[in-house]
């Protein structure tokens, strides 16, 4: 008799799924597909009604799926000047405004994620008291005023250059790196500048684009900081430009106004919304991948 054979070897089975587990899976997934399709389905109405003619919306039988497909709205945006205007002002704002906070949210995480660095615990408690105390509308617009930002690229960029979550999060992987790395570097002879720039940045890409997408994504939709400090139509960006077709809308709405020119301005408000929304929905599926992942590194220290 022959031992040890593999036929001999006892078998091993995988784990069996238990009934309380088979019934949270399931849960689970229902709750999910309820959540997805709660989220989609206001943008898949406001896409329909962008498609839809008139008739169809005053009706109220456009729900998801466009009635009397007509672009007639869309050619009518299309040909303003001014929305192409405001549109490329969000361009630009969004990315002078994300490279800048980048930038910054970079270096002083980078220097915040020292522990032998003194003073830190001074420089963390202001960054967390701007978190969760403002000087106010009023003095803001005092000091963005009388600094000369008005009517600037700045008024909208630098009140907004850092957002204390995004710096606490990349606070939190800039910490969970080996300190070993850098040690090596610097018996090598780089400096700090160096070991950010060719160590420490080089294994950053995960967070470096999960925080590029929160704040494109951020300063895409901001609309108040404008609104606020610009007097100029030539300098507003395109959610300003939405913004003011719903106003239109709202007052032409308590002016009783003619329903068919209510329905015009509302369906103008939804092509305005399907054409400002499509750029971030084109960027984020390249960045996607990185999203978890940068925020689980930046978040789990260990």
């Amino acid at each position: 008799m022959i031992l040890g054979t593999k036929s001999d070897a006892p078998k091993t089975r995988g784990p069996v799924d238990s009934r309380g587990y088979r019934i949270f899976r399931i849960v689970n997934t229902v709750a999910l597909v309820g959540v997805v399709i709660v989220t989609l389905f206001p943008f898949l109405n406001i896409v329909a009604r962008s498609l839809s003619e008139e008739a169809y919306i005053i009706a109220g039988e456009v729900s998801i799926v466009p009635r009397g497909f007509d672009l007639t709205a869309y050619k009518l945006l299309m040909s303003d000047g001014l929305f192409w205007t405001n549109y490329r002002n969000t361009v630009v704002y969004t990315v002078v405004a994300t490279l800048i906070s980048i930038v910054l949210t970079t270096c002083y995480a980078y220097v915040l994620s020292k522990p032998q660095l003194k003073g830190r615990g001074v420089l963390v408690g202001i960054a967390l008291f701007t978190m969760f105390f403002s000087g106010g509308l009023i003095p803001n617009y005092v000091l963005v005023t009388s600094l000369g930002m008005k009517n600037t690229i700045w008024a909208v960029v630098v009140p907004n250059a850092i957002s204390v979550f995004n710096l606490l999060v990349m606070k939190a992987f800039f910490e969970s790196l080996p300190s070993e790395l850098e040690e090596a570097a610097a018996v090598d002879g780089l400096n700090t500048y160096g070991i950010l720039l060719r160590i420490v940045l080089p294994l950053s890409k995960a967070i470096i684009a999960t925080m590029v997408l929160f704040y494109a994504v951020s300063f895409w939709n901001s609309w108040f900081a404008a609104f606020l400090y610009m007097d100029q139509q030539d300098l507003l960006p395109v959610t300003v430009y939405l913004r003011n077709l719903i106003a239109g809308a709202t007052s032409a709405e308590s002016a009783a106004a003619d329903a068919d020119k209510v329905q015009a301005a509302a369906t103008l408000q939804a092509v305005t919304i399907v054409l400002t929304t499509l750029p971030i929905l084109a960027v984020y599926p390249f960045v996607q991948r990185y999203f978890v992942r940068g925020v689980m590194l930046g978040a789990v220290k260990g």
